[in-house]
């Protein structure tokens, strides 16, 4: 097992598929469940903002609006796409069954991802209403893709922030034209959040830390393990009961503005 510069398993792999079967089986074998433990902490963020444009950054195949879109589970889906049936499906076959899925369409979801494949499969299978494929850690969004981006209400992420940086989440923020979106991001405990909280602080947000630890998925290895409970230690963050137990976790920031574009503009 190969793991990246951070001490995680690199897991590039799954996300280049044509279809997410690869990502569901390879994920299924570490009980990877952060997406199930976000899934209430969404639909209520969502649900008080009636029917909002959520942008989910690192979408990969759209898990959290299949999640919420379904009115499914993790278990189900790794369920769904074991079954024999899937695995006889080709690519076409896969996503018609996908569609079939889909309970709910009164949530607008956006997916950016750097994984081309990923999304198309998302906004295929109609998880995602549209998808930007698009590395703004490197480049600033094109125009069209600010004019999709800034009709965000609430931006979400689960588990990509410290690969995607305050640059990413600062420019989703600061989009011409664009309103001041609520934010929740679950942040693996490896990362620091506080690089994003200063750059939203500067656009005249409020950031505040949830109670509690969620469990990502279990370690890969003992390497793995030993090597994020390094990396905390290093950080100055005393490892969790549930890290050394043998989960990889996160915790939740949620990050509201306080003052709108246009009240900025008049200061």
């Amino acid at each position: 097992m190969h793991l990246d510069s951070t001490g995680k398993l690199s897991l590039d792999h799954i996300y280049a598929e044509p279809d997410p079967r690869a990502y569901f089986r390879t994920l299924r074998a570490f009980d990877y469940h952060l997406p199930q433990l976000a899934k209430p902490y969404l639909a209520k963020l969502i649900d008080e903002r009636g029917t909002p444009t959520v942008l989910d950054v690192g979408c990969s195949y759209g898990v959290n609006a299949a999640l919420y879109r379904c009115d499914t589970t993790m278990d189900a889906l790794y369920a769904h796409y074991a079954t024999e049936e899937a695995t006889r499906l080709d690519r076409a076959g896969l996503i018609e069954r996908d569609r079939a899925l889909v309970r709910s369409r009164d949530v607008r979801f956006v997916g950016l991802d750097v994984s081309a494949p990923a999304l198309e499969y998302a906004h295929a299978a109609g998880f995602l209403d549209e998808a930007i494929h698009a590395d703004l850690e490197q480049d600033a969004p094109t125009e069209q893709q600010s004019a999709v981006l800034a009709e965000a209400d609430l931006v979400i992420s689960t588990g990509c922030i410290g690969y995607v940086t305050e640059r990413t989440i600062g420019r989703l923020a600061d989009l011409p034209g664009g309103r001041r979106p609520s934010m929740a991001h679950f942040v693996l405990r490896m990362f620091s959040y506080e690089p994003v909280a200063d750059a939203l602080a500067g656009l005249g947000y409020d950031t505040v830390a949830v109670a509690g630890v969620f469990r990502q998925r279990r370690f890969a290895s003992t390497e793995e393990r030993e090597r994020i409970l390094d990396a905390l230690r290093t950080a100055g963050v005393e490892p969790h009961e549930l890290e050394t137990e043998g989960w990889l976790c996160a915790e939740l920031f949620l990050s509201q503005p306080t003052e709108t574009v246009e009240t900025r503009g008049q200061a």
